[in-house]
This record gives structure tokens, sequence and C-alpha cells, in this order.
């Protein structure tokens, strides 16, 4: 059972700030060896889609995590992630319905831009995303821009 909360930094308790960035670094850092600036000043003003997972009295674990940002002409989201032990469940694909809706009820008009992991390429392309531009190293990691397609 998974529950979705999105809130914006402010509104976060202290607790779901250090689980975030607990599992942002576990991710990112540790699991694929790439040291980098993992917290941001993107972190401010953000919207935090958090999966949470557990049984029906408790449900306080983060499962999976993405955070929208606004960046005035367009949205972007990232730091798109699923916690080790709730991989291979389907909630990257729970995730990113969850986040897409956000964002398209948040900011109706705005074009949704990604950053994504290359080999993550037929994953968001389901989803409708097209490749916009070579691939590039980003932290030693191969990424690729994709957009939205707009039907």
């Amino acid at each position: 059972m998974t529950i979705c909360t999105i809130k914006q930094t402010n509104e976060l308790t202290s607790k779901e700030v250090i689980d975030i960035m607990k599992a942002r670094t576990t991710v990112f850092v540790v699991e694929q060896n790439c040291p980098y600036q993992e917290v941001d000043d993107d972190d401010y003003n953000d919207w935090h889609v958090c999966l949470l997972a557990g049984n029906e009295d408790d449900t306080t674990n983060l499962a999976a995590y993405s955070r929208i940002i606004d960046k005035g002409d367009y949205v972007t989201f990232g730091r798109v992630l699923v916690v080790k032990k709730y991989r291979k469940n389907g909630l990257g694909r729970e995730l990113i319905k969850k986040t897409l809706n956000e964002i398209k009820n948040r900011f109706p008009s705005k074009t949704i831009k990604i950053q994504a992991q290359s080999y993550l390429k037929d994953f968001y392309g389901s989803f409708g995303f097209e490749q916009i531009s070579d691939i590039y190293l980003e932290d030693g990691i191969p990424h690729m821009d994709m957009i939205l397609k707009t039907t």
C-alpha cells in the first residue's frame, strides 16, 4: 500500500526533510558513486512528491520520490528515485504518473522539460517524452534532455 504526499519545502516536517535527503544521497551519491552537491538551491522552493509505503497502520517509509521545479517558462522534475527495497514493484511508473498529474494541475499551460539518464529514454518515452538533445555527461553519467510532447 502506498500513499502519495506532495508538499512544498516549507511544508515538510524535519523528519520528511531528513528522509528525503537520506534517500537522495543514498541513491545519487552512494549507489551511483557520484560525489556532487546533491542538495541545491532549488530545494528551497520546489514541490516534493513522496510515495510512502507500509501497511494500513503505518505508511511512514519513503519508498519513491521526485521533486518538481518551476523554472519560469517551463517546469521540470528530477531527483527521481525508488528506494532499493521497493524497486521492481512499479513504483517508478506510479511516481511519474503522480508527478505529471501534479504538474498538469498546478502548471497547466507550461511545457515540461527534463534531464534524464540516457538508459531511461524508453521509460520516459512511454509517458510521451521525446529526446531533444544529444547524449551528454552530467557528473560523469550519460544524460539527455527530453520534452513532453503536446498533443
